[in-house]
């Protein structure tokens, strides 16, 4: 008796640096060893389809803005003089790199109006996890990319909005 035993898991980044994550496992027995190479095409097959379908339903979303774009920040916070800054965020939604850093980073990303789902598919591919939870090490090399998206020099890129003065 041959255990066949196959998983198939899918993550998407979704706006406002959200994700979902869906995984299905089945487990077969085979008599046959010839048998192994066509039921493990099979078995991806229905576990791949079973994903797919199952994870188009995104359900919650942080709050919107009120222009049909996500901000990426479920709660504003108050930014000491009792106004809302409008970037502060949950203490478990709190980002691991520098607060210039994650500034840096809404900036770029407000200002080419790029597509937050695209922004965190570009941290999940190019470091394993979303950009919140990106350390500094890591968000540098993420601003350098989203400079690179932006099809800006990175020196050049960094100036300019250093100069303008990060939010």
């Amino acid at each position: 008796m041959i255990v066949l035993e196959a998983n198939y898991s899918k993550k998407i980044g979704l706006p406002g640096y959200s994700s979902h994550q869906f995984s299905l496992s089945l487990k077969t027995e085979l008599t046959d060893v010839s048998q192994v190479s066509q039921e493990s095409a099979r078995l991806y097959q229905l576990l791949q389809n079973g994903v797919d379908s199952s994870i188009q339903d995104i359900g919650f979303l942080p709050n919107n803005n009120g222009n049909g774009h996500d901000n990426g920040h479920a709660q504003p916070r108050a930014n000491g003089n009792g106004n809302g800054n409008g970037h502060g965020q949950a203490p478990n939604d709190a980002w691991k790199c520098s607060e210039k850093q994650q500034n840096l980073i809404i900036k770029i990303v407000d200002e080419h109006k790029l597509e937050k789902a695209k922004v965190e598919s570009l941290a999940q591919e190019r470091f394993g996890k979303g950009v919140r939870q990106l350390n500094k090490l890591e968000a540098s090399g993420f601003i350098d990319a989203l400079f690179e998206m932006t099809g800006q020099p990175i020196s050049q890129g960094r100036n300019r909005f250093q100069k303008a003065g990060a939010r």
